[in-house]
């Protein structure tokens, strides 16, 4: 039973997905009926948007009162409180359902284990952890976001073999092939928010934007607290993008542009998801990528890695205080993709 409780839980995964860029600061969830002995489908349902009625709501709802002796599948544990909405579990147990497939147990400290816990009370059967994995990594930034109260923060960065950004003269137009950096835009439009430093902005000049029809340009967060930077780059263009500047002089911003005083990387991002930013996509240069790794604020790593090799130029990364082999920066769950001649290895922070 338990391939098609799998199988099932896919699904729920999948349709949990389509609420991706809505939900937010709410997790992403996705609910089937089954009916187990006609082995079928009854009805689906996903979480819209926030505010709107989960997706164990939805589901019930259309299955139009089919429900006894049902099975429903969700990715995560069903909720046991009040919020914008009544607690899910109250109407699994009010809709008479036999058993309960959960992906996760929710990590949200209001309910952690006490849906679960319910339904058992009320004589439901449940069945947890089902591809744990999967549905931990679909919502990978709501995780981050109730826990520690800051924003999820991935690193991508675009390197030669001996892990170069630019060569020696400050080059760094194309290090990989096109391919990858069509995937690079596919990653900015599915974060929220893209940051970088000064360095990058003097350097390169970039539009910091999403070049994918219909998909909406990440928030631009700047990263200039010594004021190195003129209102004039592509960065601060008015163009109905929201633009956060972390910058510490007593300057006057144009309209369009937030500001926030920087005192340490901890402070900011907490900051930061006080202002509704949830998941940020890191691409900077060697000094912003090494503050950020050295005081762990990492989340994920994406490496485009080209098939070049400079020799010499300046790494992704130059941590002054070099960590020993018992304190260095190690990653989990490792996944490699290639793109012609080009690898992509992604990887988990271990904290």
């Amino acid at each position: 039973m338990n391939k098609i409780y799998e199988k099932l839980m896919r699904k729920c995964i999948s349709l949990a997905k389509h609420g991706k860029g809505k939900v937010e600061p709410n997790p992403c969830v996705g609910a089937i009926v089954y009916d187990e002995k006609k082995e079928e489908i009854i009805s689906t349902g996903y979480h819209k948007g926030f505010g709107k009625p989960h997706a164990e709501v939805e589901a019930i709802k259309n299955t139009k009162g089919n429900t006894k002796g049902k099975t429903i599948i969700v990715n995560l544990e069903p909720c046991s409180h009040f919020g914008k909405t009544p607690p899910c579990a109250d109407l699994i147990i009010k809709s008479g359902f036999k058993k309960v497939i959960v992906g996760m147990i929710d990590p949200n400290p209001l309910v952690q284990g006490k849906g679960i816990k319910k339904l058992k009370e009320a004589g439901i059967e449940v069945a947890e952890n089902i591809l744990e994995k999967d549905c931990r990594e679909l919502n990978k930034v709501f995780i981050k976001n109730i826990l520690y109260k800051k924003p999820y923060v991935m690193l991508k960065t675009a390197t030669t073999l001996d892990s170069k950004i630019t060569d020696e003269n400050q080059n760094s137009k194309w290090i990989t092939n096109e391919l990858s950096r069509s995937c690079v835009q596919k990653l900015r439009s599915s974060y929220q928010a893209i940051m970088t430093g000064s360095g990058t902005i003097i350097k390169d000049n970039p539009q910091m934007n999403v070049r994918i029809k219909n998909k909406k340009s990440p928030v631009r967060i700047i990263f200039d607290p010594h004021n190195k930077l003129n209102f004039n780059y592509n960065v601060f263009k008015n163009d109905g993008v929201r633009i956060i500047l972390v910058n510490n002089s007593n300057i006057k911003t144009p309209e369009n542009v937030e500001k926030i005083e920087f005192s340490n990387f901890d402070s900011l991002f907490r900051e930061l998801y006080k202002r509704n930013i949830f998941s940020i996509m890191v691409e900077a240069g060697t000094g912003l990528n090494s503050m950020l790794l050295k005081e762990r604020e990492i989340d994920e790593i994406n490496q485009f890695i080209s098939n070049k090799i400079f020799g010499s130029g300046k790494p992704f990364v130059d941590i002054q205080n070099k960590f020993n082999i018992d304190y260095c920066i190690e990653l989990k769950d490792m996944k490699i993709e290639q793109f012609e001649d080009n690898f992509l290895i992604n990887g988990k922070i271990i904290k």
